[in-house]
C-alpha cells in the first residue's frame, strides 16, 4: 500500500514522502491517526502543493529545536537513588526519570526523546542526547548521585 506522510514518523520517513507500508499498518493506523493519506493522483497533486506549507512547518519546529537546545545544552540534573553495595543503585533511572526532572526545572519533553541506550544503573556522571528534532540534538549532564 502506497501512503504519503503528512508528519515525520521515526523509521519509516519524513513529512510529504510516499512511502509503501503493509495494508493493515496504512489503513488502521496511519491513516486514522491523520499521520498519512492514501497516494491517490488527487492526494499526490495535493501533497505537491502542500510540500511548501510542510516545510515551512519543518523550518519553524527546527528553529524551535534549535532555540530548546541551546538551552538545554548547559543543562544538568541531579537524581538522587538509593545504593546498595559497589555503589549500585536499586532499580534503574531511565528517560522517563529524566523527563520528570527536567520538568522541574521547566523544560517539558517527552520522554521518547530522551536517547538513553540502556537505563542508568551505576552512580555517576553521565552524557545523555536529547532528540529535538531529525536535525537537532541536545547534549544533558544527568548526575546520579546517592540519597
Amino acid at each position: 500500500m502506497q501512503v504519503i506522510l503528512t508528519q515525520d514518523i521515526r523509521d519509516l520517513g519524513h513529512a510529504g514522502e510516499m512511502v509503501a507500508v503493509k495494508r493493515g499498518y496504512g489503513a488502521n493506523f496511519l491513516i486514522p491517526q491523520g499521520m498519512a493519506v492514501l497516494a491517490t493522483p488527487r492526494n499526490r497533486s495535493r501533497m505537491e502543493h502542500e510540500q511548501r506549507k510542510i516545510e515551512a512547518k519543518i523550518a519553524r519546529e527546527r528553529a524551535q529545536a534549535q532555540e530548546m537546545g541551546k538551552r538545554l545544552s548547559g543543562m544538568s540534573v541531579t537524581l538522587t537513588r538509593l545504593v546498595g553495595d559497589d555503589d549500585k543503585i536499586f532499580g534503574s533511572v531511565t528517560g522517563k526519570d529524566i523527563t520528570d526532572a527536567l520538568a522541574d526545572e521547566g523544560v517539558k519533553i517527552d520522554r521518547r526523546q530522551v536517547e538513553l541506550e540502556a537505563p542508568l544503573k551505576s552512580l555517576g556522571v553521565y552524557e545523555v542526547p536529547v532528540r529535538l528534532h531529525r536535525e537537532v540534538a541536545a547534549i544533558i549532564k544527568v548526575w546520579v548521585v546517592a540519597d
